[in-house]
């Protein structure tokens, strides 16, 4: 994949209004869904190209564990993404952010969105999911486990919970 700079213009995702119209209408979010009130329960990524972009490196996270402004910022931030350039062509990363800050906790806050929010100061651009008072409740390991070879780090979700991808977070 060869990746270009880029920073996200506001008119673009202005202009993706419409289509995140046409998204939702189409059950690009699912607010509605039986599983939106579960706790351990959140919308998966529905959005190919954020699959494709955001999961050639690590895994889609769901939007809904950051509210819209903290997407903002990251794909501001591309450039220096936790240490590595993962700038992409402007038009991708237009697209993609118009999905993420329309799905982010504080626009879909259902099941562990609603969990995740509930931490987050109204002014606050969190960056990282990991720093979330509701993800550190709940994985208050030893060290020694995030230093298993499986594991190697917290953002490494799909160690532990093998339907992450699929929203759900449950114990395994």
């Amino acid at each position: 994949m060869t990746r270009t700079p880029t920073r996200p213009r506001l008119r673009s995702v202005a202009t993706g209004a419409a289509a995140l119209l046409i998204g939702l209408a189409a059950g690009t979010a699912q607010p509605g869904s039986a599983r939106a009130d579960d706790d351990e329960w959140i919308p998966p990524v529905t959005h190919q190209l954020t699959q494709e972009e955001c999961g050639d490196c690590h895994m889609a996270f769901q939007p809904g564990f950051l509210p819209a402004r903290s997407w903002l910022a990251m794909m501001n931030g591309l450039a220096d993404h936790f240490g590595d350039d993962a700038t992409i062509a402007p038009e991708k990363a237009d697209e993609i952010l118009v999905y993420l800050m329309a799905n982010a906790g504080d626009a879909q806050p259902s099941g562990l969105a609603r969990e995740y929010m509930r931490y987050v100061r109204e002014d606050g651009v969190p960056l990282r999911i990991t720093e979330n008072p509701a993800f550190l409740d709940e994985h208050d390991f030893r060290p020694s486990v995030w230093e298993r070879p499986e594991v190697v780090t917290k953002s490494n979700c799909l160690a532990c919970h093998k339907d992450a991808e699929r929203g759900y977070y449950d114990d395994d």
